[in-house]
């Protein structure tokens, strides 16, 4: 009798969880500190509201890099392979991230100060871009008949992990550091321990190996030249369904993160300390809706689940403000909801976004897919978020969320396979 598939695969698992975990580390860590610091050290203006704005602006400008590291990263993760890809990604990432601690501000350097944050926000963007295609496409394509579900569910536990491991930094320091010693240069102690997290995922990503459904794509047939462009030639429709299908997580994520703690820790009063408590708590359903989705998804199908996802959220999005604004602990039970919803139809949506496209042309699909979706529900809705809630309009921003999860049960509707 075989080995339990779970055992049998646990350095990949493992891989592309830590590894995942350590990308989604970077990108959190600057989306705390462009909710808390960025604003006044590198956009500083007479309105706060305006400065956090701004901020979230650069925040948003690794939206718009990730399409096309997706397009970088999966030519040659379509090409040469998912495990060299990954590390090359890490590396890009974990460069950009210890650089920016290492960035002067706004009144040391003027504007090359938000400039030099905006490029290496990029440079995040472009290793993201491709990170979690690759993680994603580590797991399923090693994953026996029966186990895609809960095998594509093992790089979105590195996404509680991440944000915990994140915030969990700025937490001990908020409660070691006074307001002036964090301002100066306690916001760079994450940066500069991301170093240590990426020489972990290094070590781990060169200990595993090729996929077996990319070594027998590659033994059927020559590589595409220009995996993209045979992409958008013969799946279009796929690729706007994923890129709908998307959206959700990225809206989820990012709304109840940077968003939240923005606008706990600025309009509604919380304590910054306590709501980042809160918000940790919270994030450990977004665990356990993923375990419970990639179950599920193995005795249903990975569409239905990010399906019933994305209608968890829709409903989630109706109280969402509402539920933020009645208290420290409603604002967690509401969080804890939107988390858990978001888990649902995060954990089986690397199974579904491989099913869209052939194993030649798989990476490039997935990773463009998502990062498309992350744009409208990562980098688009948080600033929309932010800019209602200064309107006057925070009591409606949860609406944002039913929309996002919308976009997704229309992307759903999408069922043809491809054809390899």
């Amino acid at each position: 009798m075989g080995q339990h598939p779970l055992r049998a695969h646990r350095r990949v698992l493992a891989a592309s969880m830590i590894g995942t975990a350590i990308e989604y580390y970077d990108f959190f860590i600057f989306g705390t500190a462009a909710a808390l610091f960025f604003g006044p050290l590198f956009f500083p203006s007479h309105d706060p509201a305006t400065a956090t704005l701004l901020s979230f602006m650069t925040f948003a400008v690794a939206f718009v890099a990730r399409p096309f590291g997706a397009v970088l990263f999966g030519h040659f993760g379509d090409r040469v392979g998912r495990k060299s890809t990954l590390v090359g990604s890490l590396l890009l990432m974990g460069a950009s991230t210890l650089l920016i601690a290492l960035l002067p501000t706004h009144a040391q350097t003027g504007w090359v100060a938000p400039a030099l944050l905006c490029l290496l926000r990029v440079g995040q963007g472009l290793g993201l871009g491709g990170e979690w295609a690759g993680a994603s496409l580590l797991a399923v394509e090693h994953a026996p008949e029966g186990w895609r579900g809960r095998f594509a569910s093992a790089p979105q536990l590195g996404v509680p992990a991440g944000f915990i491991l994140a915030n969990g930094m700025f937490l001990l320091l908020g409660l070691t550091l006074d307001d002036a010693a964090l301002a100066n240069w306690g916001w760079r102690v994450p940066f500069l321990f991301s170093a240590v997290l990426v020489a972990i995922g290094l070590w781990m990503r060169l200990r595993i190996s090729e996929t077996p459904e990319f070594r027998a794509a590659l033994e059927a047939e020559a590589p595409e030249p220009v995996p993209f462009a045979r992409l958008l030639r013969d799946h279009p429709v796929a690729l706007l369904a994923g890129s709908a299908g998307a959206v959700t997580c990225y809206a989820v994520f990012y709304i109840a993160t940077s968003f939240a703690l923005a606008e706990g820790a600025g309009r509604l009063g919380y304590p910054r300390e306590t709501f980042l408590a809160v918000q940790m708590g919270a994030s450990l359903a977004l665990a356990i809706g993923n375990l419970v989705g990639g179950a599920r998804a193995d005795r249903s199908s990975p569409r239905a689940m990010v399906a019933a996802g994305a209608l968890a959220v829709i409903a989630v999005g109706l109280f969402f403000a509402a539920g933020l604004a009645g208290g420290l602990w409603l604002a967690g039970l509401t969080l804890a909801l939107a988390f858990f919803a978001m888990g649902l139809g995060n954990s089986p949506l690397a199974a579904w976004l491989g099913s869209l496209f052939p194993a030649r042309v798989r990476y490039s699909g997935v990773a463009f897919a998502h990062n498309i979706g992350g744009i409208v529900g990562g980098g688009l809705m948080p600033i929309a978020a932010q800019i209602m809630s200064g309107s006057g309009w925070g009591s409606q921003t949860g609406l944002l969320l039913s929309l996002a999860g919308l976009l997704t049960l229309l992307g759903t509707l999408h069922k043809t396979k491809p054809q390899a």
